[in-house]
């Protein structure tokens, strides 16, 4: 199983990216995103079931668009109004499918800064 994670960037405030990850190698039940801030934990930031069902942390609400295509396995993060606090490594997440085994990506770095 792979998981591959792309595009993340230095942005500015305000700016806007979009995250992608192109999974292969079995088949997943749950697709996400984590985030990991310099210093910090690990924190769940979207996921998405296969029938596309989403749920997205407090401090992305609203900003944040996580979506997948399931034929692709791939699931993408459409990341709007960026903050500097969203400055972070994100990682992509997925869960086999009646494994409940959890994958990760490699980590796309998104720093946000003038």
């Amino acid at each position: 199983v792979q998981l591959q994670a792309s595009g993340g960037g230095l942005v500015q405030p305000g700016g806007s990216l979009r995250l992608s990850c192109a999974a292969s190698g079995t088949i997943f039940s749950i697709m996400g995103w984590y985030r990991q801030a310099l210093g910090k934990q690990r924190e769940l930031v979207a996921t998405v079931t296969r029938d596309g069902s989403t749920n997205y942390a407090d401090s992305v609400k609203g900003r944040f668009t996580i979506s997948r295509d399931n034929a692709k396995s791939s699931v993408y993060l459409q990341i709007n109004s960026l903050k500097p606090e969203d400055t972070a490594v994100y990682y992509c997440n997925a869960i086999g499918l009646g494994s409940s085994r959890a994958y990760w990506g490699q980590g796309t770095q998104v720093t946000v800064s003038s």
